[in-house]
């Protein structure tokens, strides 16, 4: 099924997000595994995977719309402590929130509905589940201080 240029080429840029956001996630995931912080590895590698996924959907939409995926990375921000890299990856899903609702707008504009659809989920995961944890991290660590809500992240340092 032959799909609108404009949608195609708006869902690559999004593949590249997704990409991006799926590196940046690894890489934070890992620091988190290595500073022995199991609570934010777990989390921090689901979001990675569920990245992941949103590339992949985006991926075969592309296909299935007789387009080439294109596999660039979009660039990535890591962080070099635990309130740095929570800032990092919301500020990603605010980007990521803002493309999201610009392609929604596109499909409606070339009547894409099904893709608008693949996208609306996709903003709600986006708002709903990441941002918000984010969000909710750094308001513990305002209210917790810094110390303490690190200490609430530790797993046993032997492992």
């Amino acid at each position: 099924m032959k799909g609108s240029q404009a949608v195609i080429d708006y869902l690559n840029f999004l593949i590249s997000g997704e990409l991006g956001a799926r590196d940046q996630y690894f890489i934070h995931a890992q620091m988190y595994h290595e500073w022995h912080y199991p609570k934010l590895h777990t989390r921090m590698h689901h979001e990675m995977e569920e990245e992941s996924d949103h590339a992949r959907a985006l991926i075969n939409r592309v296909l299935m719309l007789e387009g080439t995926p294109n596999m660039k990375v979009a660039d990535i921000n890591i962080g070099h402590d635990v309130p740095s890299m929570l800032k990092a990856d919301l500020q990603l899903e605010y980007a990521v929130r803002q493309h999201l609702k610009d392609g929604i707008a596109l499909c409606e504009q070339e009547q894409d509905y099904v893709t608008r659809e693949i996208l609306v989920a996709q903003l709600v995961d986006t708002e709903e589940d990441h941002a918000h944890w984010l969000e909710q991290q750094l308001r513990l660590i305002d209210m917790m201080g810094l110390a303490n809500y690190l200490q609430s992240q530790l797993g046993d340092i032997s492992e």
